[in-house]
């Protein structure tokens, strides 16, 4: 889990951080798009390791969450519970939620099957990002599950701390301070986007 955590939450940063690049302008993130295809090994070995990850993933949280469901028979677990934060207790359905968002995001600009009006591109990312997020449907559902996003992440790095044997007592404030700036970072870079086009400021 802390392996497949720490995979994913570097690879949505890096890919928070491509993505400001439309505030640069198309050249700028035309450019990148341009270069990550030219790099095809990079690229598809980047995608393997995410696939392999995010399988990973989702096995290890399906069986985590099994195993505390079966553990709140009563006792200290329900108690547990009880002082378990938003973010913890809602991992299972942000999850859902995001693994939903990333099988419709690939859908809509990866293999652009879907919102974007039959238009073709081509390699023009800083168009095919306005036409798409011009859609408020769609604007707002990227900003939900980047809302969604923030909490699992809050929680997911928060819980990689712990794993790797940092989480003590004394840095538990500290890290658990550190996991929430991180998560916020990712999610409000993600939502500048669509709200940036929603407000006319990207066009």
């Amino acid at each position: 889990m802390a392996l497949s955590g720490l995979v994913l939450a570097g690879f949505v940063l890096g890919h928070m951080s491509g993505n400001l690049l439309m505030f640069k302008g198309p050249e700028a993130i035309n450019a990148y798009a341009a270069w990550l295809h030219a790099n095809k090994g990079l690229l598809w070995g980047a995608r393997i390791v995410l696939v392999v990850s995010t399988l990973a993933h989702l096995w290890t949280g399906i069986q985590l969450t099994l195993e505390n469901r079966a553990s709140r028979d009563g006792g200290p677990a329900v108690d547990a519970t009880r002082r378990a934060t938003l973010s913890s207790r809602t991992m299972p359905y942000s999850g859902v939620v995001i693994l939903a968002f990333a099988v419709f995001h690939l859908l809509h600009y990866t293999f652009r099957t879907v919102a974007l009006g039959g238009v073709e591109f081509g390699d023009n990312v800083h168009g095919m990002l306005i036409a798409g997020f011009s859609s408020k449907p769609v604007a707002v559902f990227y900003i939900v599950s980047m809302i969604l996003l923030c909490l699992h992440l809050s929680h997911g790095v928060s819980s990689v701390f712990q794993t790797l044997g940092l989480r003590n007592e004394r840095w538990r404030a500290r890290l658990d301070c550190l996991a929430q700036l991180y998560a916020w970072v990712v999610a409000l870079g993600f939502i500048s986007i669509p709200l940036a086009v929603l407000l006319g400021l990207l066009k």
